[in-house]
């Protein structure tokens, strides 16, 4: 059973001209709405099928600066700064908490791996991380049981409630002007003049200037029927929710193959620390050269699978005309099953860590699917060949924490703001200006 986001009804009918229509209703695309609507921006948001009906929903609900991609490190600290804001400036209760999270280390060469980002990646935005001693852990997460060799921990880092954020700051752009649009799929742009001058959805046209595409992993298919080539892969996550559970640590952790977060109903969030499942499709082959470089680095934590997703993928259609019926509405929302065995796992070794859920009861577990680039950061860029179009997308399963930073970072693009961050590491031409995209070693 997939988690149920709270509702947001869409408006009853598509504007005839915005300045900026938004392709996406994750948590990526209503951050951006929010932030044009907020300087009064006429926008339009689309979704093929309802707010975060996909992976937004389906995190882990981390909002964290620690164990970033030092590019990613300034956008981090930006959404930790809003998140602070977020029920204030969206009216509504988004769960965004700051109770810290801590990455516990079982051996030294995993404290060592930890302590290297502290001083390379931390100490240069002068962030509150620091390394614990087993003792100290035992303070911040009291019931930890086991050795551990130590930990990283940052006490400004929170945790936020996915089937409540991105619906919240929906309503909360709405309020402020953008129109919302929810099972209305757009099939894609048109160009005039050498420019975006509209998009075409299921249920008519929209004129417009400038298009943000914030579609998540759906994002390859749509950039392919443009001519664009985006370097894009899937991975499956799995996660499950438990009942109610008295006892449990405040702070989120990860370690020993398990990550938890507290829920606000007083249940948990619980994952594989680290694997997660690939299945071979078309497009890793496609991409294989992309890629190599992180398959080669994070070998030892994906799963590598040939099954039906390879057949599924090979029949999606990569191109269309704009007045047939596209992909995005032949599948409205990817519900994949999740892996068993991994959370079976995972809930072994959080009970080994925990002993207090010897006592939990699993409500539900789901399968997620993130958007993957070569470099594990995001694309938040302008397209130079496309003027008007825009993209926001691959964040690797980072998205949920710094869409808030991405968000307002996109619409001051679109703007031709001053950034609030400098965004040249995420620009859409290092896939084509020979950089040789890359994981950092420090994340």
């Amino acid at each position: 059973m997939a988690p149920r986001p709270d509702p947001v009804v869409s408006d009853p009918a598509l504007p005839s001209h915005v300045r900026v229509v938004i392709v996406g209703g994750g948590i990526i695309g209503v951050c951006t709405a929010f932030f044009l609507a907020q300087k009064g921006v006429p926008v339009a948001l689309c979704e093929k099928g309802h707010i975060a009906g996909e992976q937004s929903s389906r995190n882990w609900g981390w909002c964290r600066k620690m164990g970033r991609d030092p590019r990613e490190i300034p956008l981090a600290m930006e959404a930790l700064r809003l998140w602070a804001e977020m029920n204030t400036l969206t009216e509504a209760e988004t769960g965004f908490r700051r109770t810290g999270i801590v990455y516990l280390c079982r051996t030294p060469k995993d404290l060592q791996k930890r302590e290297a980002w502290l001083e390379d990646a931390a100490r240069p935005y002068q962030l509150d991380s620091r390394l614990l001693t087993r003792d100290q852990i035992a303070r911040v997460l009291p019931g930890l049981a086991g050795n551990w060799a130590g930990a990283l921990f940052t006490p400004s880092d929170g945790r936020a409630e996915p089937t409540r954020a991105a619906p919240a700051i929906a309503i909360a752009a709405r309020r402020l002007g953008a129109t919302i649009l929810t099972n209305c799929a757009v099939r894609g742009v048109e160009t005039g003049a050498g420019r975006i001058s509209g998009v075409v959805t299921e249920n008519g046209r929209i004129a417009c200037d400038n298009v943000v595409l914030a579609a998540g992993v759906w994002s390859r298919l749509f950039c392919g029927n443009m001519g664009l080539r985006l370097p894009q892969l899937k991975v499956l996550s799995s996660v499950m929710r438990t009942q109610p559970l008295e006892g449990g640590p405040e702070t989120a952790a990860s370690g020993g193959g398990f990550a938890l977060r507290k829920r606000l109903d007083g249940g948990y969030t619980i994952a594989s620390w680290s694997a997660n499942v690939v299945d071979i499709v078309p497009d890793s082959f496609r991409f294989m050269r992309d890629f190599m470089p992180a398959l080669r680095q994070q070998r030892d934590s994906l799963h590598l699978r040939l099954g039906g997703k390879f057949i599924e993928e090979m029949t999606l259609p990569r191109h269309w005309n704009l007045d047939t019926t596209s992909p995005f509405e032949r599948i409205r929302t990817l519900d994949p099953p999740p892996h068993g065995p991994m959370l079976d796992e995972a809930r072994a070794q959080l009970i080994e860590a925990f002993p207090v859920f010897h006592r939990m009861r699993e409500a539900e577990r789901w399968g997620s699917t993130i958007d993957v680039t070569p470099d594990h950061i995001p694309v938040i860029s302008s397209v130079e060949t496309v003027p008007g179009f825009f993209i926001a997308t691959g964040f690797t399963g980072h998205g949920f924490g710094i869409a808030p930073a991405a968000g307002r970072l996109m619409a001051e693009l679109v703007m031709g703001e001053t950034p609030v961050v400098d965004p040249a590491p995420f620009r859409y031409s290092r896939f084509t200006d020979g950089s040789r995209p890359r994981p950092s070693p420090l994340a």
